[in-house]
This record gives C-alpha cells, sequence and structure tokens, in this order.
C-alpha cells in the first residue's frame, strides 16, 4: 500500500527540477551567446574600404578596349624603281621636318633621266630643222607666185599688144585669142599657186605645232622623272615619330612601295572594339570615357566599322582632346561607352561589394558597427553605383566584398 510523500520531500523535489531547468536555459543561453560572439565578431578597420553615400551623375557604361592611333599618319612610298642603299632612322625615332630616313640607289633612274635629256636635245634640234626647212619651202612659194605674177603682167602686156595690132591690121583675131588663152592659163596657175602656198603655211605650221608638241611631251616627262629623284630623297616633310620603316637594306623596291610612316603626334584618335553582343547599343555620336592610366579623356563615337570579325564589333572613337600630353601611339586604353545618364542621383563609389544584382545586401556603418541592410541599385559604371533606395546621402557603405559575412546582420569594426 502506497504511502503519501512528506510535504517537504515534495517541495524540495520541485525546486530541484526548477533548479535543473533554470539551470539548462542559462547555459542555453551562454551557448547561444559564445556562438554569435564566435561567428559574429569583427573585421579590422585597415581590412574595409569605405564609400559615402552623395549626391551627382551617374553614367551606365558598357567595357571595351581601344588603341591609341594618330590622328594622321603619313606613308612614304618610293617615287622610283630603286634599291634600299642605307636606312637612317630607326622606329620610334622623333623626326623634324627635312631629315633623312632612308637612302636609295637612284643610280638608275639618273641613267634614264639623262636619256629623257638627249631625247628632248634631238626634239629641239628637229625643230630648228623643220622650221628652217619650212621658212625655206614658204620663202620658195613665195618667190613663185611672184614670178607667176610677173608673168602674168607680160601676158596682158602682150594681149594689149595683140589688140593694138588687130586694130591697125597688123595682127589677127588668133592671135588675141591665143594672148587670151595664155592670160587666162597664167591666171589659173597662180590661183593654184597660191592656194598652194596657203595650204603650205597651213601645213607647215600644223608640222610644227605637232613637232613642239613633242617637244613638250618629252619636256614634262623630263620634269615629271626629275621631280621623281628630288623625291626620292626620302626625308620627312612634317614634325613627327617614325612609326615603321623598310628596314631590308639592299632590296629592290617599287615605284609606289611603302618605305615608312611617319605619325604626326599633334592629334590622336581611338581605335576601340567590343564583344558583338553589345552591337545594338554601339552608335555613332555615343559618348565614351577613355581611361589612360589613372586620369581619363572624353569622346564620341564617329564611325561604326560594318562588319563584325571574330565576335567584335569594331568603331573609332575621336577625342574631345586629341592633343593629350598623356596618349601615345599604339597606347592600349580602357573604353567606357555610355549608354545611359542620371543625373542628381544618389550615388556611392563602385566596389566589390556590388554584384551587379538590381536587388543586394551591402553593409552601412554606424559608430563602430556595420548593419546589413538592402539596397535597390540602378546605374554603375567603373566610378559609382546609383543607389535607387536603401540608402541616404551621408551613410557610409563598405565597399569590400563581404561575402564571408553575408550571414551576419552586424560586425563589429575594430580599429
Amino acid at each position: 500500500m502506497d504511502r503519501e510523500l512528506p510535504a517537504d520531500q515534495i517541495n524540495k523535489s520541485r525546486n530541484r527540477k526548477w533548479a535543473i531547468g533554470i539551470a539548462a536555459v542559462l547555459l542555453l543561453a551562454a551557448l547561444v551567446y559564445v556562438f554569435k560572439k564566435s561567428i559574429s565578431s569583427s573585421i579590422e578597420a585597415s581590412r574595409i574600404r569605405i564609400g559615402t553615400v552623395q549626391k551627382g551623375d551617374v553614367e551606365n557604361t558598357l567595357d571595351a578596349t581601344g588603341e591609341v592611333i594618330p590622328a594622321y599618319e603619313q606613308i612614304i612610298t618610293s617615287p622610283i624603281r630603286a634599291t634600299i642603299r642605307k636606312v637612317l632612322l630607326t622606329p620610334g625615332t622623333r623626326v623634324e621636318p627635312g631629315q633623312a630616313i632612308v637612302d636609295l640607289d637612284k643610280s638608275l633612274t639618273q641613267i634614264e633621266f639623262e636619256r629623257y635629256e638627249d631625247q628632248l636635245a634631238l626634239k629641239k634640234n628637229s625643230i630648228d630643222q623643220l622650221r628652217m626647212r619650212l621658212d625655206k619651202n614658204l620663202y620658195d612659194a613665195e618667190i613663185s607666185d611672184k614670178i607667176k605674177l610677173l608673168n602674168i603682167n607680160k601676158l596682158k602686156a602682150d594681149l594689149d599688144d595683140a589688140r593694138r595690132l588687130a586694130k591697125v591690121g597688123g595682127g589677127t583675131v588668133e592671135d588675141i585669142t591665143r594672148a587670151e588663152n595664155a592670160l587666162k592659163i597664167a591666171q589659173l596657175e597662180k590661183q593654184q599657186l597660191e592656194n598652194d602656198l596657203a595650204y603650205n603655211r597651213k601645213s607647215m605650221g600644223a608640222s610644227l605645232r605637232e613637232t613642239e608638241l613633242g617637244a613638250q611631251i618629252e619636256s614634262k616627262n623630263l620634269k615629271e622623272l626629275q621631280h621623281k629623284l628630288r623625291m626620292a630623297d626620302i626625308v620627312a616633310d612634317r614634325k613627327g615619330v617614325l612609326t615603321w620603316v623598310n628596314e631590308n637594306i639592299g632590296s629592290s623596291v617599287n615605284e609606289g612601295e611603302m618605305l615608312a610612316k611617319v605619325a604626326d603626334l599633334g592629334s590622336f584618335r581611338v581605335e576601340g572594339s567590343c564583344p558583338d553582343v553589345y552591337a545594338e547599343q554601339v552608335k555613332v555620336g555615343l559618348p565614351v570615357i577613355v581611361k589612360v592610366n589613372d586620369s581619363t579623356l572624353r569622346g564620341i563615337i564617329t564611325q561604326v566599322k560594318p562588319a563584325v570579325k571574330d565576335g567584335v564589333v569594331g568603331f573609332t572613337v575621336q577625342l574631345d582632346n586629341a592633343q593629350s600630353e598623356m596618349l601615345r601611339p599604339n597606347m592600349k586604353v580602357e573604353l567606357y561607352l555610355v549608354t545611359n545618364r542620371s543625373t542628381n542621383t544618389l550615388r556611392v563609389a563602385n566596389g566589390p561589394t556590388f554584384s551587379g544584382k538590381r536587388k543586394q545586401f551591402v553593409y552601412v556603418l554606424s559608430g563602430t558597427t556595420a548593419h546589413r541592410r538592402e539596397v535597390e541599385v540602378g546605374l554603375s559604371n567603373f566610378d559609382f553605383v546609383e543607389i535607387k533606395s536603401g540608402l541616404s546621402a551621408g551613410d557610409k557603405v563598405i565597399l569590400t566584398d563581404m561575402n564571408e559575412y553575408e550571414h551576419l546582420e552586424e560586425i563589429v569594426i575594430k580599429k
């Protein structure tokens, strides 16, 4: 038969259970506190970079690459067929106007020039001979015409005599007719002679002009060859930098073959390229930011290449400050194509903490503690990120990559 326990024993048992429960709760709280301490912990201030939210403009950009090209590059070609005798300058050398670059062997062209001179001298001599011959023929024809005129005058006198004799009975009608016919024949012959004389004058003038024209052609050929010989002194005609030269000494070059390139360092342009997935956004007139080391320049796209090659779209950028001393030929630069722009908006410096998502969490610094906060971002570029919501002007945001702390609501920043 069961006995009822005493009241003091029951109270003692109940108190022991309460004590065990309270101890368990305290132990659990201690464990939670220790666990939080072990995972929340802190981060040194020297390991993080902080940006302050402020008002300003943000441009949305596309990344691209580019190469600096001189806006004007002179290509020097060989004006004659020659042999490279000596290369006087190497690529990269700064040149001044009149400075020699390449020495060509011009002996064959010089011989041809002398041959042209002899041919022109022969032409001029032929012209002199032709002029003398034409003058003689013309003189002979004019003398013949004068002789024929004297003969006509004589025949007219004979006709008058025949008529007078016929009146006094000393001549016959046949004598008059004979004299008239002789005069008519002489007059016709004179007309024929005068016609021949006029033709000869024109013909002689045409022959002389033809010969003189041939001599002028020879003279022009000679001047052209003389000009080519002068141009065969391969010298720079402007200030710049020698970017390329044919260094194959002893090799033959044909007329028109390239010998050197001289870049004008007074102005530059940029030849850019980006993946073809951005092809629809790359347009003429699009603003471009050119990053040169730690500095930036501005420009616009002036030409988009019509063809896509190897998955790349090519374009040309005209710089606002094309005479910048920072630029050098063939320099590689980073390009940022501005596709959109927000003005007077909240912005913060770009950093690894921004993953490119529209909504994400960042840590906002308050005193020595950073609190996790959800923000909405908008436009972005290599400098700034637009903040649509979640932050206010003056907030300090940790820009360092905080992925390993993403499970924490707050982080203590240690000095």
